[in-house]
């Protein structure tokens, strides 16, 4: 772990600065769309917009990286990012509103994606594994931290959307300063839709809900806190319990994974988050609030990497990288709808609409996991793979990282149960 820091801290540094400045975004346009009367439902679609250029940037990065390089990609999105920042303040118009969290979306994707390539070119086999436990912590974070900036300026001027920009400004300078030369970017094709599935029905049907789930809780959570007035202090509180449960659960969790079957803790984990999710529409006070949204963030958040976990125990190490890119396509899919059908349950039902929403798709992974093992047999624990942390805002770069250090785990134990021949 210390190797991994020494040599991409410039790395971690800028990915943290960058998530402070993505996570503060989501929160404060949140706050900020209610000070200027926006509706819920368009809140919802702003929102589900950046998910839909996320989406898209994790199908086209690729290419313009092929075409233009890691480190003109890197800077030219960079810049837009600033830019679009800045913009949000300039025209509050939903419908612009909705078209620069596109524009957003899709470079923090490519961003992503390009950063991740250079952390994973700094890693070898004997390091990958700690540097993806790491970029995620520094992910969650990044995340936490920015929460805490919501209070410190107003929401309805421009000083908090100024820091924001110069927080994406600052943290290109680590990375563009210190990175090493431009690695090769290379992804794997795709397996097909239906084959993905024939392997893994669970996987495909889970990582789809928790794709809604994780869009909607953290794209809508600011909404939800200013329908139900709680203060600028308590609305940053609320939204940093679901990401601190999820990175204080996320290894224990994984490491349970590898000790079961996966399924049994699936459903278990996601009916414990739906009954968390249920309880928070009728809780009787804001500490009792904080309480169940860090339980559904502990359980919501380690759910992405588990399905692919249990997707990866049935595949042979060459297709866990083919099969990441589909799934990662499927998880962008229901991420996009998320915060559509939140906001229009929550036009209908009130904010309570917005638990409720959590805890009818978590119950339904629980149920579907359950009904799942009447289907196949278990698959025995010591043929089960390593879990790995991977979070469902992850780019392709970092599945692929993922799909890789599971295939080499899977190999190496395939390697010590079949010993090459003595000569």
């Amino acid at each position: 772990m210390l190797y991994v820091i020494r040599s991409s801290w410039p790395l971690l540094l800028g990915m943290l600065l960058l998530m402070v400045g993505n996570g503060l975004q989501g929160t404060l346009l949140g706050v900020r769309g209610d000070i200027e009367g926006f509706s819920t439902f368009s809140m919802s679609v702003i929102m589900s917009a950046y998910f839909l250029g996320f989406l898209g940037g994790s199908q086209l990065a690729p290419d313009l990286i092929r075409r233009v390089g890691h480190i003109r990609t890197f800077a030219a999105l960079g810049s837009v990012i600033s830019a679009v920042l800045i913009l949000y303040p300039a025209i509050a118009d939903p419908v612009v509103w909705t078209i620069l969290r596109v524009i957003i979306g899709f470079c923090f994707s490519a961003v992503y994606v390009t950063a991740e390539s250079w952390l994973n070119n700094s890693a070898n086999n004997e390091t990958r594994g700690q540097a993806l436990s790491l970029y995620m912590i520094v992910q969650m974070s990044g995340l936490v931290a920015a929460q805490g900036l919501l209070v410190l300026g107003d929401p309805s001027g421009y000083i908090l959307f100024v820091v924001l920009s110069v927080l994406v400004s600052l943290s290109f300078a680590p990375i563009l300063l210190s990175v090493t030369p431009t690695p090769a970017f290379e992804t794997t094709s795709p397996m097909s839709l239906i084959e993905v599935y024939r392997v893994s029905p669970l996987g495909c049907i889970g990582i789809f809900l928790m794709g809604a789930v994780y869009s909607a809780m953290f794209g809508m959570s600011a909404v939800y806190g200013t329908q139900v007035n709680l203060s600028l202090g308590q609305i940053s509180l609320f939204a940093a319990a679901f990401y601190v449960g999820g990175l204080l659960l996320q290894f224990p969790i994984g490491w349970i994974s590898d000790r079961m079957d996966r399924r049994v803790l699936i459903a278990v984990v996601a009916i414990i988050g739906a009954i968390a999710a249920f309880s928070a529409m009728f809780s009787g006070g804001f500490t009792l609030l904080l309480i169940a949204a860090f339980a559904v963030g502990a359980m919501a958040n380690p759910l992405y990497a588990l399905l692919l976990a249990h997707m990866n125990d049935f595949l042979d190490p060459s297709q866990m990288a083919a099969a990441g890119g589909r799934m990662l396509f499927i998880n962008g899919v229901g991420a996009v709808s998320g915060p559509l059908i939140v906001g229009a349950i929550m036009e209908g039902f009130g904010p309570s609409g917005y638990f409720l929403y959590l805890a009818v798709l978590m119950a339904g992974l629980g149920t579907y996991a359950a009904f799942r093992m009447t289907r196949r047999p278990s698959t025995a624990t010591e043929d089960t793979i390593s879990y790995a942390p991977v979070l469902a805002s992850a780019s392709a770069v970092a599945v692929e990282v993922a799909q890789e250090v599971f295939a080499e785990a899977t190999q190496d134990e395939l390697d010590e149960m079949n010993p090459p021949p003595a000569t």
